[in-house]
């Protein structure tokens, strides 16, 4: 019986925390679809990776060239990251708040492989230069990707008024905006 329990928790647990995560955003998902139907688009802008990651990278690029020298003057992961915005900022082309939910899902996974995918290339590179193994870079690079999709799944959702969030091509929502009636 014991084992059966055991069981239950670790198969129905993940479920029901996705469950639960998808019960929560999902509200602001249907305010953004609704305000994207009256809504313009802006013109896409990025800022590279949010959070001052590509800014940072530029700072020690610009202060240290031999670190520039060896990692770029950009996060070798900055193109995923713009890919990533491109996704973000027009939700996707989501027609509905359940496409919105797992179109960013689909955004945040791609954004972690993309990050992976870049570690994969430079690994050889990197072990040399750093007298480690290949494996190690791998490592490193699926930490920096696991980071990243935590801080997006964590920080980017719709209708936050951040500057990062799900939709950020349309103009602000809350959470509310569909409970509670327009005033004519």
């Amino acid at each position: 019986m014991r084992a059966l329990s055991v069981t239950l928790i670790l198969v129905a647990g993940p479920i029901m925390a996705q469950d639960l995560a998808k019960t929560m955003e999902l509200p602001a998902h249907n305010a953004l679809m609704a305000l994207r139907d009256k809504a313009g688009l802006s013109k896409f802008e990025s800022d590279g990776c949010s959070g001052g990651l590509s800014t940072t990278w530029r700072l020690v690029s610009d202060t240290f060239p031999e670190f520039a020298a060896a990692h770029e003057a950009s996060p070798p992961w900055e193109e995923c990251c713009v890919i990533h915005d491109r996704a973000y900022h027009e939700a996707a082309g989501a027609a509905t708040a359940d496409e919105s939910y797992d179109a960013r899902i689909v955004a945040d996974w791609a954004l972690r492989a993309c990050v992976m995918e870049k570690g994969e290339v430079r690994a050889e590179d990197l072990a040399e230069r750093y007298e480690v193994t290949p494996d190690q870079v791998r490592a490193a690079y699926e930490t920096i990707a696991g980071a990243m999709y935590l801080a997006v799944r964590f920080g980017g959702g719709p209708c936050t008024g951040l500057p990062w969030r799900w939709g950020f091509g349309y103009p602000g929502c809350t959470p509310f905006d569909t409970m509670v009636p327009a005033r004519e």
